[in-house]
């Protein structure tokens, strides 16, 4: 086999994994998800699963990733059907945090993931939203739509409060009861920002 063939079959194997392990998380939940179940599903062995993520922590957090991206990428093409700048921002935020109802979402990003992988504001697909938030914040100011505030702290507040938001839809009892009251929360919090 080359070398290119191996890095192919590599890519092949994580990508099988990925998205057997994404089902399984989906379904069963970590804990309860077996290693041998999923890698059998698809005809790999675990072997495979420590090859390329280490071990199970490291499989959920290549899933976490993943579906995170895809949250990021939803709530930005929510955005873009939107206005101005400003309502993007806000739209954008309010996109991610009704995410939580969504049940791959809730089990796999919201509970599983601080519950087995930590603080998820430290995980690297968090940051990239924090990055994108803080580029569009610097923008808003610049043209005068927010007010003079330091773009970072902003950033950090904003995508802070629409995840937290959605931990606690996603950890609450009644996720569609609270859903509203967070939204409006996050919109009297974001709102506070504008120039008026």
């Amino acid at each position: 086999m080359t070398a290119r063939r191996r890095v192919e079959k590599m890519e092949e194997n994580r990508a099988k994994l990925i998205t057997a392990a994404r089902k399984a998380f989906a379904e069963k939940g970590f804990a309860a998800a077996s290693m041998d179940e999923l890698t059998a599903s698809v005809g790999l062995t675990r072997g495979a699963l420590y090859h390329n993520f280490g071990d199970k922590k490291g499989l959920l957090a290549a899933v976490v990733e993943q579906v995170d991206g895809e949250m990021a990428q939803r709530a930005k093409a929510e955005a873009a059907a939107v206005g101005e700048d400003w309502e993007k921002l806000l739209a954008e935020g309010i996109a991610y945090i009704k995410m939580a109802l969504d049940p791959e979402v809730r089990r796999i990003v919201l509970l599983d993931g601080p519950a087995f992988l930590g603080d998820p504001s430290q995980w690297p697909s968090q940051n990239s939203c924090l990055d994108a938030t803080r580029q569009n914040i610097t923008t808003l100011i610049e043209r005068g739509v927010l007010q003079s505030v330091d773009a970072d702290a902003a950033a950090h507040l904003l995508n802070g409060a629409a995840l937290n938001a959605a931990l606690w839809i996603a950890a609450s009892d009644d996720p569609e009861k609270t859903l509203p009251k967070m939204i409006n929360a996050f919109t009297l919090l974001a709102s506070g920002l504008r120039n008026s």
